[in-house]
């Protein structure tokens, strides 16, 4: 999943540097200039769970989907043992650029055993500790390199290159693996690469006729992030060809706030964002003095603004949560209050009132608590159910909780509800944890079944509301 690079200050993992010295992710794009086909994988937990010392596991490799082995990204598999002629292999000679070793790996296949292969002899250090839904990284060269074919790294999803790696290849938020052509590492899609043509050119024309100040102030001011949320909503309906966002017609309403959250409505934020920042910095670097000089000189204003588009960037992502939430609320007739103060804290929703809440003498499903944060990490703690008296709900869409923070979480009466598909995924450890719901649980369960007070009847509903 594309995690659009917004997140708190502090949050995301510094860069990582590779065994010659030098920044991974440069290392990441000189290799790929050398390779002619890349493989990505969103890692599961049984492609990582055999490097953990507590494990004890003979397992020592990831899987690789059986789509991918018959594509010839990897060599063909041989059966050429006659004893066991169920077991198909091949060997691939290995560069690590983390650690600086070569290993001569193995592609395994037991033919009576699924139709995945298995990846082994590979450097375990790089498998463990890993944060959930990190990556898996392949290229294959060229022209052979050091004796090897292949190279690869395993980018831990809390670590700044994954971020980086999921927004130049546009991973959508519900990618688990594909092949890729290298040069998409520094390519941007040609639809891009035309409209970005047409921005330079704008510019261009407004620096010769002097007309840069009229566009600066034509793109200065965003729309309204209520707006481009609308509008990435409404584009999410006529692509299903839904009329309203209602969470009892959507089969599974988390799926559809993540998606148009993190991918539809991160697009159009992005080309706004582009078109203003771009036009800041050109006016800054175009005012008389040379190049060099003005760098230098209005550096600390260049740096403003950079950090201005960070600080928004991180608020617009937490904000668009919360607002398609609420879109789905009103949709589906839910009584709720947004951001009000009980008790020194501000939670994102209370259901179905503040005053409810408040109230001494009610039972404990009269009221609930739903916060939402995009990442957790240890923000988490800012959540509480003490002496609220009802059940407090943390709506997140983050693929990368640990269950160490589940079952804290759990400790303290906190309960995730997180997108369908996440639920349910191999790369999360939300499956099977009592505490994890998802989106569509927590509209029938606990607000149609143990809170049916809090759906607000219409008049065509006749009592059944959210039964559909």
């Amino acid at each position: 999943m594309r995690k659009q690079v917004e997140m708190e200050f502090g949050e995301i993992g510094g860069a990582e540097t590779a065994a010659d010295g030098s920044p991974l992710w440069w290392k990441i794009q000189s290799l790929a200039g050398q390779s002619d086909e890349l493989f990505v994988k969103k890692l599961a937990q049984n492609d990582t769970s055999w490097a953990e010392p507590e494990k004890g596991s003979n397992q020592a490799g990831y899987y690789v989907p059986r789509p991918i082995r018959e594509a010839g990204f990897f060599p063909t598999l041989l059966a050429d043992n006659p004893a066991k002629p169920h077991i198909f292999h091949a060997e691939i000679p290995v560069l690590w650029p983390q650690t600086g070793e070569v290993t001569q790996s193995q592609l395994r296949h037991f033919s009576n055993k699924g139709s995945e292969a298995h990846c082994t002899c590979v450097p375990r250090t790089l498998f463990r500790g890993l944060t959930p839904a990190s990556l898996l990284l392949a290229g294959r060269f060229s022209a052979p390199l050091a004796g090897c074919r292949w190279w690869m790294v395993t980018l831990d999803s809390s670590g700044e290159e994954a971020e980086i790696l999921e927004t130049v290849l546009d991973l959508p938020v519900d990618f688990h693996y594909a092949l890729f052509r290298a040069d998409a590492i520094t390519k941007a899609r040609q639809a891009e690469h035309d409209e970005l043509e047409e921005l330079i050119a704008e510019f261009r024309t407004a620096i010769r006729s002097g007309t840069l100040a009229d566009v600066v102030a034509r793109y200065a001011v965003l729309p309204d992030p209520a707006t481009i949320a609308r509008q990435a909503r409404n584009q999410w309906l006529r692509t299903k060809g839904l009329d309203s966002f209602d969470p009892w017609e959507i089969d599974a309403p988390g799926d559809a706030i993540m998606e148009i959250s993190r991918e539809i409505e991160y697009r159009f934020y992005r080309r706004h964002e582009l078109r203003r920042r771009a036009s800041e910095l050109l006016a800054l670097l175009s005012g008389g003095d040379d190049l060099p000089s003005a760098l230098v000189r209005r550096y600390p204003e260049i740096d403003s603004v950079l950090l201005s588009a960070s600080q928004q960037r991180k608020s617009r992502a937490g904000r668009s949560f919360e607002q398609h939430i609420a879109a789905a609320l009103d949709a589906g007739h839910i009584r709720y209050e947004e951001q009000v103060v009980t008790g020194g804290r501000r939670p994102d929703f209370v259901m179905p009132d503040c005053r409810t809440l408040r109230r001494k003498r009610r039972s404990h499903d009269d009221a609930l608590v739903l916060a939402a944060k995009t990442t957790l990490r240890e923000r988490w703690k800012q959540v509480s159910s003490e002496r609220l008296n009802c059940d407090v709900y943390l709506a997140t869409v983050d693929d990368r909780v640990a269950a160490t923070s589940i079952t804290e979480m759990a400790d303290a009466g906190i309960k995730l509800v997180v997108p369908e598909s996440l639920r349910e995924s191999g790369e999360t450890v939300y499956a099977d944890q009592p505490n994890v719901l998802t989106f569509r649980q927590f509209f029938d369960s606990e607000i149609r079944d143990r809170r049916p007070q809090l759906i607000r009847l219409t008049d065509t509903d006749s009592g059944t509301r959210g039964n559909a």
